[in-house]
């Protein structure tokens, strides 16, 4: 790509950044942070912005922080700071020694809240949260100021020093900004800005009676950390304002906050609050379960990183509210894995096949590519004998006009291995094929023939002695509608949710050296999709497998035409 081709390209992002950059701004610094709330698991959405900030950072010679904005000691948990972590490091970044927390600020922050009480920008409200939401007004009328706004800079000193020292209860008193009860945004008419909790805190314990609401604490901790530029969701559009008026009026350092529209997937629920309640009711099985947009889910799902990191490139940045395909992120997933992922052999349904004229007590090795978009890979060796087994939907009794597969009287290719052509089948007392009898060409090995006959038809198998028992995962999309979210006036999202999302399969095979692949690590099985070995593999002492993806990819096809 051609330089000036290269600036056309940029997003407003990251031309805002290039200008400020070029006018001095910050003296060129470029200075960004990933800063989630540790309550709960990251999702798809995170996954953006955490490909954002430490990718602009990146471009642009800078440093980006990893900082847990942890003010709401009721809804965080260690567990989800640790899986945060983890999940930034899965998708290949690095904040070095950069990670703090909101809670290192919370003595600064206290004291820039007594600067604003001392400057007479703040002040203790006793109203109660209902009567101050009465008070707050709507968007078509003004609010009126709490009774309790003009206190004295000293009243109010005394009271916010027995709000830290836990002398009232919760919810007696807040700390509020003074700064505009008729303003036409909502966020300036006095917003809350402490809180009091008396709930102990991950990781400062007992020590915090009172905590800064998120408002208060982002941008102040942003400006502590000499943040350049604030890189935030939509919804933060309208509390801009805010974070620009706390800089302004402590004086202090002034980051600029620049909005993207949040990612937004189909057939999905992207919602913190929401996703718990699918994990609390027991919905799904976990926050990562594989059906969920949790990073931990779509790793456990046999995701890559890449895969991901190429569905935000091509996603790209908005500055409107979308909702992108599902189909979109599968397609990005189907292209990573077609290049590198390993092939192995499996049937799903298995079906018993006999080569009669094959030699008794005879067995070899058949050479198998690993991967044919990648010849690095190699091959490798699948054990292979008189009897295997196919999968019982390659073959028919009474097949229909151009069927290729197996069927009497027809011949068809076993994937790397022999022609075999049906003579016969066994059925049991309630009419059902359990065995297929075939005749093999034992000058066909590997798909040559002397007579350079080629068959329409190919089919994957394992070999009946060394095959695994395999218990496979069938995941699709966890909701049977495009938007979830949309229901008729007082339904329920969860209404929803498709109930044919799980289907486990527990008499599969699969071949021996499958025992080989690493957990979670994707690979094809032939003919039928990617797959990743699961982790209760471990803890069942069985090949437990999990469908990532099937190999049909409608987008793809549908956007090279």
């Amino acid at each position: 790509m051609s330089s000036e081709n290269k600036e056309e390209s940029l997003d407003f992002i990251r031309s805002r950044i290039k200008d400020d950059q070029a006018k001095g701004k910050n003296n060129g610094r470029v200075h960004t942070r990933f800063p989630p709330e540790p309550n709960g698991y990251l999702h798809l959405g995170h996954a953006k912005s955490i490909c954002l900030n430490f990718g602009v950072a990146n471009e642009f010679n800078g440093l980006c922080n990893l900082r847990l904005d942890d003010t709401n000691p009721v809804a965080e948990r260690i567990e989800y700071a640790n899986a945060i972590k983890k999940d930034v490091k899965w998708l290949g970044f690095n904040w070095d020694n950069r990670l703090y927390h909101a809670s290192d600020y919370f003595d600064q922050l206290f004291e820039l809240a007594s600067q604003l009480i001392r400057s007479g920008k703040a002040f203790v409200c006793d109203l109660a949260f209902e009567e101050m939401k009465k008070l707050r007004g709507t968007l078509v009328t003004p609010g009126q100021n709490s009774p309790f706004r003009e206190r004295s800079v000293e009243e109010n000193l005394n009271l916010f020093t027995q709000m830290k020292n836990g002398e009232f209860l919760d919810g007696a008193k807040t700390l509020r900004a003074k700064i505009d009860m008729s303003s036409p945004n909502m966020n300036m008419r006095d917003p809350v800005i402490y809180r009091i909790i008396h709930k102990e805190h991950p990781k400062t314990g007992d020590k915090w009676k009172i905590y800064p609401s998120y408002d208060f604490a982002h941008g102040q901790s942003d400006s502590i950390e000499e943040i350049t530029h604030s890189l935030c969701t939509l919804e933060f559009e309208h509390h801009r304002p805010l974070y620009d008026w706390f800089c302004e009026n402590l004086n202090i350092h002034h980051p600029q906050q620049i909005e993207f529209a949040r990612l937004n997937l189909t057939y999905v629920v992207m919602s913190k609050r929401k996703m718990l309640r699918l994990v609390e009711e027991g919905h799904v099985n976990g926050w990562d379960d594989p059906r969920m947009p949790t990073v931990q889910g779509m790793r456990r799902r046999g995701f890559s990183p890449e895969s991901i990191h190429d569905f935000c490139d091509r996603v790209g940045l908005a500055k409107r509210e979308n909702i992108i395909e599902a189909e979109l992120l599968e397609h990005c997933l189907r292209q990573d894995l077609n290049k590198r992922a390993p092939r192995r052999l499996g049937v799903l349904n298995p079906l018993k096949l006999t080569i009669e004229n094959y030699p008794t007590n005879q067995n070899e090795e058949i050479d198998a590519v690993n991967n044919p978009e990648d010849e690095s890979a190699g091959t490798r060796k699948v054990p292979f004998s008189g009897e295997i087994y196919i999968d019982r939907n390659d073959f028919m009794e009474e097949p229909p006009k151009k069927y290729f597969r197996l069927a009497p009287g027809k011949e068809v290719r076993l994937k790397y291995a022999y022609y075999v052509t049906c003579k016969d089948f066994i059925k049991d007392d309630n009419g059902e094929v359990i065995e297929v009898i075939c005749n093999y060409d034992p000058e066909s090995k590997g798909g040559n023939t002397e007579d350079g006959r080629r068959v329409k038809g190919t089919i994957q198998w394992v070999d009946a002695k060394t095959a695994v028992p395999t218990k496979v995962r069938l995941y699709d999309r966890l909701f049977s509608v495009p938007n979830p979210e949309v229901t008729n006036e007082g339904e329920d999202f969860i209404k929803n949710i498709n109930p044919d999302s799980l289907k486990t399969l527990d008499t599969c095979l699969t071949e021996s050296n499958l025992s080989q692949i690493e957990t979670e690590v994707p690979f094809q099985l032939e003919r039928i999709g990617y797959f990743c070995k699961d982790r209760d593999s471990e803890t069942e002492e069985q090949l437990i497998l999990n469908r990532t993806v099937a190999l049909r990819d409608s987008w793809g096809k549908l956007n090279k035409k």
